[in-house]
């Protein structure tokens, strides 16, 4: 993506139809700038809350047709007004913030879905408005594609959200795997975390093959987008499999050399990637 945040997986590149890049761009930055109030200032809960409700404020006002006039607001108004795009989305994403402000720790897979739902899912859904792609099934697959690269984005940071007094491995995982919270304290990697972490990439891997069949159902353009995205979120889990989900020491991310395995991986996907996986 166009912004600094979501540098894993781009999608404003020159696959994407021109008339289609200001929305992705004004979407992109919403969500980046809302995340930022949620995430990484160091104002009190009380005042990150407070400015999230400016923006809900804000995502109302411009269903009025009234949008404030300080930036991200008028590009996005201008791209929901003339893409037709739904308000319930934006709405999905300020949800999530506002979680990420005052949830620390999830019970099970099934609160993590949920979180998901709304954190990664609607970004899914409003570019498949803008594809005028979004039938049932295309949402179902978006769905599990924007899924799987939270949970990527998730194993990826662990070191990270630790450091943010958060824990997104869901808590039934770390004690069916015996991993304490003190074990990610202290980037411990034992046999359990390593194989907590074999389940965790592989229930990632999973998923997005699971969205797989979207590639073929969008336009080539977006469809070739859409594989390197796969090929992308396969990459970084590729990292952390390597290194026996040693996450602590170095973030697995997307080097140079790598963009160039995930331009051939969207051409001609692994069987690896596309062969369906054992459940976990």
């Amino acid at each position: 993506m166009s912004v600094a945040h979501y540098e894993n997986f781009p999608v404003a590149t020159v696959l994407l139809p021109r008339a289609l890049r200001p929305a992705v761009v004004a979407i992109y930055r919403f969500a980046r700038s809302a995340d930022d109030l949620a995430d990484e200032g160091d104002a009190p809960a009380s005042e990150r809350l407070a400015a999230l409700r400016r923006y809900e404020r804000a995502i109302d006002a411009i269903g009025e047709h009234l949008p404030p006039d300080e930036p991200p607001f008028p590009e996005l108004a201008q791209a929901i007004a003339r893409h037709q795009l739904p308000l319930a989305p934006f709405r999905d994403l300020l949800s999530a913030f506002r979680q990420d402000v005052t949830t620390t720790r999830y019970a099970d897979f099934a609160q993590l879905q949920d979180y998901c739902r709304r954190s990664a899912n609607p970004i899914g859904r409003l570019l498949l408005h803008l594809y005028d792609a979004h039938t049932p099934a295309q949402v179902a697959w978006s769905d599990a594609i924007c899924t799987a690269l939270q949970l990527v984005n998730f194993w990826q940071d662990v070191a990270a959200d630790w450091q943010r007094g958060r824990v997104y491995l869901p808590q039934e995982d770390l004690a069916h795997f015996r991993v304490a919270e003190s074990d990610i304290a202290s980037g411990r990697l034992g046999p359990e975390w390593r194989a907590l972490m074999e389940f965790e990439v592989t229930r990632a891997r999973r998923l997005l093959e699971s969205g797989r069949p979207l590639t073929r159902a969008l336009g080539w353009r977006q469809g070739l987008e859409l594989a390197g995205v796969l090929a992308g979120g396969h990459r970084i889990l590729d990292g952390i499999a390597a290194t026996g989900g040693d996450v602590f020491r170095r973030r697995p991310q997307i080097g140079a050399f790598g963009w160039i395995a995930v331009a051939r991986d969207a051409l001609f996907p692994p069987l690896r990637h596309v062969r369906p996986s054992a459940a976990p």
